[in-house]
């Protein structure tokens, strides 16, 4: 007959394997999540590039097709609006004064997170580091979600990459208002 003990060590075994299932499934699909939102990303592209090259020709309203005289096929509406965003989806250039509330709450949460380190005198943060930070799992698709949105701030001039996977606050960029 086993034991107490004996059984809640099974009972932990698999419970501890279930776990792991389920994270490795969570991997697998954050991972299929992303090639996907890539994927849409770059169609809604397509479509604004679309948009733009049969945009208003001469008056406004009035689109390329209608401006050469074709109209839309029927039953077709005529789409005015570009891609699909969330409200503060977009990282805009930094420029002296510009508000991190222009920003959405996760590139605010990686900008908070250097400006804390750089008021401790510490040097940049990996992107292993933010997700530690941060009480995410580190798994190989949170991080690179970090590293991609680190890399759009640095690309946009909100953050440095003083060594290759080290970052921190551009020179200039300091506190939430935006103020140097």
């Amino acid at each position: 007959m086993p034991t107490v003990v004996g059984l809640l060590e099974q009972r932990e075994v698999a419970a501890r394997r279930r776990v792991d299932g389920l994270r490795e499934e969570a991997d697998r699909i954050q991972a299929e999540l992303a090639v996907a939102e890539r994927e849409w990303r770059e169609w809604a592209i397509a479509r604004s590039r679309v948009g733009e090259v049969l945009a208003p020709v001469d008056e406004p309203g009035q689109g390329h097709a209608q401006a050469v005289g074709t109209a839309p096929a029927m039953g077709q509406a005529e789409e005015t609006s570009s891609a699909p965003t969330a409200a503060k989806s977009q990282v805009p250039v930094w420029r002296e004064g510009l508000a991190w509330s222009v920003l959405s709450v996760d590139y605010q949460r990686i900008l908070q997170a250097l400006a804390d380190r750089l008021r401790l005198h510490q040097g940049p943060l990996t992107c292993q580091e933010m997700a530690v930070s941060f009480g995410m799992d580190v798994v190989p698709a949170r991080v690179e979600a970090l590293r991609s949105k680190a890399k759009r701030l640095v690309a946009r001039g909100w953050l440095a990459e003083p060594a290759p996977g080290r970052f921190t606050l551009a020179q200039g960029v300091a506190g939430p208002g935006g103020a140097s």
